[in-house]
């Protein structure tokens, strides 16, 4: 009795007891493509969460830095505010009077625009992205 060849073109034939039937290993590869998305998903998760949290760190040191500088402006607007009521009782001068008052309004507008800056920088405190991704499909 002649041994068959093999032929490189063919491949060779699984034995019966190796095999493993179509639905069990279609099954198994499901399994595995089923695990290596959760694993993605798991890390797509965690890089959004640590970008926004990157955003919120660099919204906090906004925020703080514009509260700072809230702060040194609302001491130069009281100040301001009592070197016009002691320069008006001491002098009638009204030009020294209305410059206090043009420091004063100065003063004030870059203390609106800083709590503008505040305002839109709190927003990404909330972790926007991640907060909108946890609610129902119903409520967005």
């Amino acid at each position: 009795m002649e041994k068959p060849k093999l032929d490189s073109k063919k491949p060779a034939e699984p034995s019966s007891e190796n095999s493993r039937p179509n639905s069990e290993t279609r099954l198994l590869d499901d399994a595995l493509n089923l695990w290596i998305e959760l694993r993605e998903l798991s890390y797509t998760h965690f890089h959004l969460a640590a970008l926004e949290t990157q955003r919120a760190g660099v919204s906090l040191v906004t925020m703080m830095i514009a509260g700072i500088m809230l702060g040194v402006l609302l001491n130069v607007i009281w100040f301001g505010l009592m070197a016009v009521v002691v320069v008006g009782l001491t002098e009638n001068g009204v030009t020294l009077n209305n410059a206090f008052l043009l420091a004063i309004d100065i003063s004030l507008l870059l203390v609106l625009i800083l709590i503008g800056i505040i305002r839109r920088a709190s927003y990404y405190l909330k972790y926007p992205v991640i907060s909108d991704n946890l609610k129902p499909t119903s409520n967005r």
